[in-house]
């Protein structure tokens, strides 16, 4: 994946706080992440893309509805959002699996690592899992525990229950 051209920064209000969204050129998220987790949102993207300037501007209207719309009720929204991302081939790997799970489904680091042919690697899945740069589009809150619990998210477990909530996963 060639890095991008150039990054804008937007902000939209969310239910959850103010998420952070960065777009390239072509319009395709490079990273989302929530206002109070942006020195990790800006180490990712650091160490994918280098020193890049930020530009503040609004993010594609497509996007932001897109977002818009998940957030009032409509989980299947960002089905069809654009997203790019930097990292190793074994994450990216991992990520796209992420988007396999459907809204309202879960799945566990050990199917997921079975699922792409690694069942070996769980931790490595948890790993990238961890790492991913587009939270919410990778539905990386869709992973579970072995036994069914809620554990770790990037953005602090409380979301990870809203967003499985919000989506119908649990009650």
């Amino acid at each position: 994946m060639p890095p991008p051209n150039r990054l804008t920064l937007d902000r939209l209000p969310s239910p959850l706080g103010d998420i952070l969204l960065v777009t390239d050129e072509t319009g395709a998220v490079r990273a989302l992440d929530f206002n109070d987790y942006a020195p990790r949102m800006t180490r990712l993207l650091r160490l994918h893309y280098g020193e890049q300037p930020l530009d503040e501007r609004p993010a594609p209207a497509s996007i932001r509805a897109d977002l818009t719309a998940y957030f009032e009720g409509e989980p299947r929204a960002l089905a069809a959002t654009p997203w790019a991302t930097g990292g190793t081939a074994f994450q990216r790997q991992v990520w796209t699996a992420l988007t396999t799970i459907s809204p309202g489904q879960t799945s566990t680091y050990a199917a997921l690592a079975a699922q792409i042919g690694r069942p070996t690697s769980v931790r490595a899945v948890g790993a990238a899992n961890g790492a991913n740069p587009v939270a919410i589009l990778v539905p990386c809150h869709r992973l579970i525990g072995a036994v069914g619990g809620l554990t770790g998210y990037a953005g602090g477990l409380e979301r990870k229950a809203w967003l499985l909530r919000h989506e119908g996963a649990i009650a």
